[in-house]
């Protein structure tokens, strides 16, 4: 298998499925946990759309660090300052002075760890092989994702809040543990033409930060609600719906390389407008809510390596991998306030979550339309390279 030639990538890959284990024992838990501990949906989803607001605000100032340090440590940095979160998770009561410690942690943590990860993942991986890369990554984390939420709704229920974030910390903080051994990569002083090349990308990550608050945030919260505000009832449905998506991923991945780019994206958006729906008609019941969110992983392992083949062979033909990411993830950002932002203002005026599930089908047709135009143009997924310095040390500025 000549996608597990690459150490770097695998280290990466190691690193992710660690990551992966916080997120399904404790991440995963986030919103439940906030709605657990008297926070109301409105300012639920009104904390998550303050979280990304900050990542779009302080985006700029990790360009810098960047050119200082190189990209591993920042993702290093990332992964450790996102193991804080846990520790204030457990201390939310309603609308509290920790709530607002905790997005602003959040909002730190993760303008270091996303850009930097996916710049990073960028530069390191092999166009040639860039599906069946990410479909490894996916595929451990839907795995570790069957046991995780098990094991944290178990802990939250027995051994309360304090213990299992506390636990999911460490894990956290280990996940760093990886890539330690993995090389550095310097980050362009400067970068010429870089808006342009960018301008795909920035579109398609607008659109996939709207589906991911409409379909996978918000999603969460009418979840947990479904499910009479359980949370070992959530941490089951979790479980439930990481075994339906845990091969899904390496399938498609290899279609991708091979060329199937396009029917790749119909399948992976037209399944995610199909299951929105569900979703939205599932809002209340019980079992119909369980039902339709065990396919999610599935979808998801479609959906990723359509994207990211495409936006990771962008990033890496770009003048400069971390500032593409800058601005994509700015686009996120932007994308992901606005439908929170929605879903938070429905809510308070009273009306369902089902309108803003609905809501995740225009964000659908608008990416798989930037996908089937990028994947037209490479249909076997293979973008030009350019050269990266692989570093020992960390660089210093010219």
């Amino acid at each position: 298998m000549a996608f597990f030639g690459n150490d770097a990538v695998n280290r990466v890959n190691f690193h992710s499925g660690v990551h992966a284990v916080a997120a399904g024992a404790g991440g995963v838990f986030f919103f439940a946990y906030l709605l657990h501990a008297g926070v109301s949906v409105p300012m639920t989803l009104a904390a998550f759309a303050a979280i990304v607001a900050g990542r779009f605000c302080l985006r700029p100032l990790i360009l810098p660090l960047g050119k200082r340090f190189g990209l591993k440590p920042l993702v290093i940095a990332g992964a450790l300052l996102a193991a804080c979160q846990y520790p204030l998770l457990a201390e939310v009561h309603g609308l509290d002075g920790w709530l607002l410690a905790l997005c602003a942690v959040s909002s730190l943590s993760d303008t270091l760890y996303w850009p930097s990860y996916h710049a990073y993942f960028a530069a390191l991986g092999d166009a040639e092989h860039r599906g069946q890369q990410i479909a490894v990554r996916e595929a451990i984390s839907a795995i570790v994702g069957i046991v995780a939420p098990l094991v944290g709704a178990w802990a939250l229920v027995t051994g309360g809040p304090r213990i299992t974030f506390a636990a999911v910390a460490l894990v956290q903080a280990l996940s760093a543990l990886p890539l330690l051994g993995a090389p550095n990569v310097r980050v362009a002083p400067r970068a010429p033409g870089l808006v342009r090349a960018a301008s795909r990308g920035f579109a398609l990550f607008v659109t996939d930060g709207w589906m991911g608050a409409c379909f996978y945030y918000v999603w969460q919260v009418s979840l947990f609600i479904s499910l009479s505000r359980s949370l070992t009832g959530y941490g089951g449905a979790m479980a439930l719906a990481a075994l339906v998506g845990a091969i899904t991923g390496l399938l498609i991945g290899r279609h991708i390389d091979k060329g199937g780019g396009r029917r790749a994206v119909v399948l992976a958006y037209a399944a995610t407008a199909g299951l929105a729906l569900l979703r939205a008609l599932s809002v209340g019941s019980p079992w119909l809510a369980v039902a339709a969110n065990a396919p999610g992983p599935f979808v998801a392992a479609l959906l990723l390596p359509a994207e990211m083949t495409a936006v990771y062979n962008l990033a890496k033909a770009s003048p400069c991998p971390f500032r593409f990411h800058i601005l994509t993830e700015g686009g996120w950002d932007v994308g992901a306030a606005s439908g929170a932002l929605i879903a938070a203002g429905l809510g308070a005026l009273g009306q369902s979550l089902a309108i803003s599930m609905v809501l995740t089908i225009p964000g659908a047709a608008v990416g798989a339309w930037v996908l089937w135009r990028y994947y037209g143009a490479n249909p076997g997924a293979v973008s030009v390279d350019v050269p990266i310095e692989l570093l020992t040390e960390p660089p210093h500025p010219p």
